[in-house]
C-alpha cells in the first residue's frame, strides 16, 4: 500500500488548485483482479432481465392428431406437426423467464469497488473538483469543464443529490455518466471518475473499516454506558461468600417459620 495517494484539484471552471490526498485505504490497495471479475460478473447479470420465452411442443398450437399411420407409407414416423423438428413446431430446450441475480458478499462488493477505485488512482485517473458553484444549468460550461480537466472521453461523474445545478448541466453531454452511488462496473467503464469535494468526504468517511486480515470489518462499538442504579451500602461491600453465607441463613429461617406454623396448626385441630 502506497504512502501518499494524490488527485489534481480543481475549481468549477476547470483551473488547478493544486491536490488532493486520498484514503489510502480506499484508492491505494492492491487490487484484486479475481475478485473484480466476480462481482462486475455478478452486476451484469443482475441487470439482465431474464424475460426470454419459447414455446415448447406441448405450447404450441396444433399438432394434436398423428400426420400420417405409422407403417406403410414409405415416410419417417412422426406423432406430431408441432415436434422441434418441423417449421412450426416447438422449441428444444429453448430460454425460459429466469432470474440471473447472483448472490455476492457485501465484504466481496466493497472489495471489489476499492480495487476498481485504486486501479484508477493508479492510472492517475482520479479528478476532483472543489465544488459546482454555478448560478444555472448550462452545457456548455459542463464540456469547458471537462476538456479543461483532460477528462477523457468516458467520464463517472460521481455528484451528491444537492449537486442538481451540475446534474443538469451534464445529463445531455455524450458517454458521461452521473451516479450518486458508487458501483465497480462504472468505475472501470469510465477512462475518468470525477468526484466533487463532498462526495470524496463522503466516500472517504464510509470506509471506516479495518484493513488487514479482518478486512471489511467495522470496528466494534464501545459498549453502552450502564444506567445509573440505586444500590445498598451493604449490598456493595458484600463479597461473593458473605453474599453466599446471606442466602442460606435467610433460607434456613423460612423452613423454621414453615415448622412453626405447622405445629401450631396441629395443637390447635387437637
Amino acid at each position: 500500500m502506497p504512502d501518499k495517494v494524490t488527485a489534481p484539484l480543481y475549481s468549477s471552471d476547470g483551473s488547478a488548485k493544486g491536490e488532493v490526498i486520498l484514503d489510502a485505504a480506499l484508492f491505494g490497495i492492491e487490487p484484486n483482479m479475481a475478485v473484480l471479475h466476480q462481482v462486475v460478473t455478478a452486476q451484469l447479470a443482475a441487470a439482465r432481465a431474464g424475460t426470454h420465452s419459447t414455446k415448447t411442443r406441448a405450447e404450441v398450437r396444433g399438432g394434436g392428431r398423428k400426420p400420417w399411420r405409422q407403417k406403410g407409407l414409405g415416410r419417417a414416423r412422426h406423432g406430431s406437426i408441432r415436434s422441434p423438428s418441423w417449421t412450426g413446431g416447438g422449441v428444444a430446450h429453448g430460454p425460459k423467464p429466469r432470474d440471473y441475480s447472483q448472490r455476492t458478499p457485501k465484504k466481496m462488493k466493497r472489495l471489489a469497488l476499492r480495487s476498481a477505485l485504486s486501479a484508477r488512482a493508479g492510472d492517475g485517473s482520479i479528478r476532483v473538483v472543489d465544488a459546482f458553484d454555478w448560478d444555472e444549468p448550462k452545457t456548455k460550461r459542463a464540456t469547458d469543464l471537462l476538456k479543461a480537466i483532460d477528462a477523457g472521453s468516458k467520464v463517472l461523474m460521481v455528484l451528491d443529490r444537492s449537486d442538481t445545478v451540475a446534474t443538469l448541466s451534464l445529463r445531455n453531454v455524450e458517454n458521461v455518466v452521473i451516479n450518486g452511488q458508487l458501483n465497480p462496473y462504472d468505475v472501470l467503464w469510465a477512462d475518468t471518475v470525477v468526484f466533487t469535494q463532498g462526495t470524496l468526504d463522503a466516500a472517504t468517511g464510509a470506509s471506516d473499516y479495518s484493513v488487514g486480515e479482518s478486512d471489511f470489518v467495522k470496528e466494534a462499538d464501545s459498549p453502552p454506558p450502564t444506567a445509573d442504579r440505586e444500590h445498598d451500602s451493604a449490598d456493595e461491600a458484600a463479597t461473593p461468600v458473605e453474599a453466599e453465607e446471606a442466602a442460606v441463613g435467610g433460607e434456613q429461617s423460612t423452613v423454621e417459620e414453615a415448622d412453626s406454623d405447622v405445629v401450631e396448626a396441629r395443637e390447635e385441630t387437637s
